[in-house]
């Protein structure tokens, strides 16, 4: 099982970026579609992006259409998030996870029960 480890998150003002990278080790990352997920406080954890193994299909939630932007280099085993645009409804921890294999459809890309691994997480605060 492959590990993630997050780290990029912080404090920022309305309209502001910031970029989240996902690490993963211990098993053949390319073998990984890989996906962002968020969980505001007393809510459920939802889809944020996700990105296929060879990078060249991606997949956002309406929300973030636009404003964010995922992308992955196989190479150094890392999984970004370029936020941009930034919301206070932003604000959230910020999950990065691993799916074996393809992913072929939306419907796929948004169930977090497809996604096997998880990372600790990584809080981002936009202010107003």
């Amino acid at each position: 099982q492959v590990q993630l480890v997050e780290s990029g998150g912080g404090l920022v003002q309305a309209g502001g970026s910031l970029r989240l990278s996902c690490a993963a080790s211990g098993h053949t990352f390319s073998m990984y579609a890989m996906g962002w997920f968020r969980q505001a406080p007393g809510k459920e954890r939802d889809f944020v992006a996700a990105i296929t193994r060879s990078g060249l299909n991606t997949y956002y939630a309406d929300s973030v259409k636009g404003r964010f932007t995922i992308s992955r280099d196989n190479a150094e085993n890392t999984v970004y998030l370029q936020m941009s645009s930034l919301k206070p409804e932003d604000t959230a921890v910020y999950y990065c996870a691993a799916r074996m294999g393809s992913l072929n459809y939306y419907y796929q890309a948004r169930d977090r029960e497809s996604f096997g691994s998880w990372g600790q997480g990584t809080q981002v605060t936009v202010s107003s």
